[in-house]
Parts: structure tokens; sequence; C-alpha cells
């Protein structure tokens, strides 16, 4: 039985250029740009000698640079999640690696199959773009989950500190000694911004838009109207921690409960193309008689589109809102 190693190796440089482009990330920031670090990376920073004001600015850079980078061509749908994910690089860097990376893909499939030129410059430019996005979107995933998961303690700890009698802006300070990244390093930026003058609640706001959560939302309007209206903002906030946790509780459950719908639909999604891969690993002349006539390109099409039509629906019914 003949075997083909080009799937393999499809699937061989798509990780190298994966671990590549994280390798890159490390050796570049260093581990300081890690989620699992206790120590956030904005005291990391402070503890390596850089100003309180050199670390902000370096920080605020990286925060808002994708946003202002929408414009450049390839990178517009990139940029949301690449803000979310709070990537170091510049956006020109991460396009520049995309380019990289494309190349570093051409050179693997050149070397490791016999394509035709077309197919390899496709593939590898698949490789390159898609592999960026995923490490991205990954990147991004865990990001927000880890400060959904955080929040909840952070209100806690601020309603500690403002009923032992620290002011507001002393219990953020506090949040963002105590808590790891990725909300340490964000709450450290508001602590920061407050010493140069910038209103608490603005920069909450600010952050929540940013990342797209409602909790933050919450917590920004809570402590907007008590700046206006006054009252017992420890109170509040002891009450909308309570909030926060229990919508945590309750998007935890309804993914327990929706996780076997969601697994039937990603195989049902992913089993077509491991099925393809299979065949042509195991039978790469399985469709020599049929790939010369001249509906085996339309109904290829065809089968491609039904495809992408059934991972799309699959996602819309599996994406329960709560």
């Amino acid at each position: 039985m003949e075997f083909s190693s080009a799937p393999l190796i499809y699937g061989l440089v798509a990780l190298a250029v994966f671990v590549l482009v994280e390798g890159l990330y490390l050796t570049i920031f260093g581990k300081s740009i890690s989620l699992d670090r206790k120590v956030n990376r904005r005291l990391a920073l402070l503890e390596k000698g850089g100003s309180r004001e050199q670390v902000l600015e370096q920080l605020r850079k990286e925060m808002n640079q994708h946003l202002k980078a929408r414009g450049i061509p390839l990178y517009s749908m990139l940029a949301a999640k690449a803000q979310k994910a709070n990537i170091a690089f510049s956006p020109g860097a991460l396009v520049l690696i995309m380019f990289g990376m494309t190349a570093v893909a051409y050179v693997g499939l050149t070397i490791g199959t016999e394509a035709e030129t077309a197919v390899r410059i496709g593939v590898a430019f698949l490789i390159g773009f898609g592999g960026i996005y995923i490490w991205v979107a990954r990147k991004a995933s865990k990001r927000i989950a880890l400060f959904e998961e955080q929040l909840p303690d952070a209100v806690e700890l601020m309603v500690r500190s403002l009923r032992v009698g620290h002011p507001f802006n002393s219990s953020v300070q506090i949040v963002a000694k105590e808590i790891p990244d990725p909300l340490g390093t964000e709450f450290g930026l508001i602590a920061d911004e407050a010493t140069y003058g910038r209103d608490v609640s603005e920069s909450l706001r600010a952050l929540a838009e940013r990342l797209d959560l409602q909790d933050l939302r919450f917590l920004a309007v809570a402590v907007s109207i008590q700046q206006q209206s006054g009252g017992n903002l420890a109170e509040v906030l002891d009450g909308l921690s309570k909030v926060i946790r229990s919508r945590f509780k309750l998007f935890r459950r309804v993914r327990a409960i929706t996780a076997e719908a969601k697994w039937s639909g990603m195989f049902l999604s992913g089993f077509p193309i491991v099925a393809m891969v299979m065949i042509q690993i195991v039978k790469p002349d399985y469709y020599d008689d049929v790939k010369d006539t001249p509906i085996f390109i339309p109904v290829a099409m065809v089968v491609a589109l039904f495809l992408v039509v059934n991972v799309i629906y699959m996602k819309i019914m599996v994406n329960i809102k709560v």
C-alpha cells in the first residue's frame, strides 16, 4: 500500500510556524509577557529598573496600538483580537511576522513536498497568515477568560480595602499589586493614570470598551454613579461582586451543559476534513480515476461550499447566548 507524507508535512510545517511565533514572542519580550506568572507584567517591568512613567508609556502604547492600525491592509480582521490579547508586537511588526512565517512555510513545503509552485505559495500563505490569526485568537481567548475569572476576586478585594478605610484609588493600587496578569497590569495602569490626573471611572470605561466585557461596564457605571451622587461604594461593589460571581457561575454551567453539543458540532465539522486527509495519506491515488473528468472541480467546489455552510451553521447552533 502506498502512503503519502504530504498532508503530514503540511501539518508539521503549520505546527513549526506556530511554535516559532510563540518562541519569538517570548524571546523578545521575556517571560513577563506570559499570563501564568504570579507577578504581573507591570510590576516585573518596574522591578527591572524602569521608571513609573516609562512603564506607563510602554504599556499604554501596547494597549492602544492595534485598534489605531485597523487601516493596514490584511490587518483589520486581526486588530480587535490583537487588542484583546494585548499583543506586545506592534501592528507593523505583526504584519512582517506574517510574511516571514509565510516565507518559512514556503521553504519548508519546498523542501518536504513536490507540490506545484502555485500550490506551495497558496498553502504557505494560508499557514503563515492563518497560523498568526489562530495564535492571536488563542491569546485573546485565554486573556479574556482569565480576566473574567479574576474580576470577582478583584472587586471583593476592593470592597475589603474600602471597608477598612482606604480611598478607592488606593484600593485599585492594592488590586494592581496583589492580582496577577492580566487584571493586575490593567488595574496598575488605571492606578498610574489616576496618579497623573485621569478620572478612575473614565479609565474603567475605556478598559471595558477595549476588552468588550459587560461586567467591567457594570463596575465602571457603579463607580461613576457613586462619584456623582455619593453613597456607600463598598456596599455597591459588594453587591456587584456577587452579581459578577453569579454570572460567572451561570456561564460555567451553560458551558458544561452545552459541551456535548459543541463537541458534536466540532466532530461533524472536522470529520470530513480528517477523512479527506487520511484518504490522501493511505491511498493518494484514490481520486486518480475521476480527477481529470470535467465535473470533478465543480463537484469539489460544491462539496467545499457545503462544508463551509456546515461549519457556520454548527457554530450558530451551539453558540448559546446568556
